[in-house]
């Protein structure tokens, strides 16, 4: 099976409380798995990852007004989705809301239909947690970013 490879936005979009907004979602060619996951996705052509978290974050949650951040994280992502094999190229900017009021309706139906739940988590919830997590080391490197700040160069996760 070719793999199909693609570069995507993703935003840590805290609160103020510092709670993480994560999406919980499923893949129609497993089902019963599930996982959460950060907002975001790929990349319109022409399009820099800014803009794709800004465009994203529209999308998916409706908020507006989000005081987008730096990147502070990227890595690389291998999954299986709809039997498809992807690898993804990823980066991660930090994002505060005062708003948690969540609206999907401007998602795609299929975006939609995946999206079991939305949720803002602590990190002692992320933690205490047995759920799957993506990305794998979120839950550290997101209790370094509220301790330390963020980083001065992008880390890997």
């Amino acid at each position: 099976m070719a793999v199909q490879r693609r570069r995507a936005s993703r935003i840590l979009l805290l609160d103020g409380q510092d709670r993480l907004l994560l999406f919980h979602g499923s893949d129609p060619a497993a089902p019963g798995v599930t996982w959460w996951f950060t907002p975001g996705g790929g990349l319109e052509p022409g399009e820099d990852t800014r803009e794709a978290a800004e465009r994203e974050l529209a999308e998916e949650t409706g908020l507006r007004g989000v005081e987008l951040g730096p990147v502070v994280a990227y890595g690389t992502a291998s999954f299986s989705y709809r039997g498809r094999r992807y690898e993804q190229e990823q980066w991660f900017h930090l994002a505060r809301t005062a708003d948690t009021a969540v609206d999907h309706s401007g998602m795609g139906a299929d975006e939609h239909a995946e999206l079991l739940a939305a949720r803002w988590w602590t990190v002692e919830e992320l933690r205490a947690t047995a759920e799957t997590v993506y990305p794998v080391g979120l839950v550290d490197f997101l209790d370094r970013l509220l301790t330390e700040g963020p980083p001065v160069d992008p880390v890997r996760l």
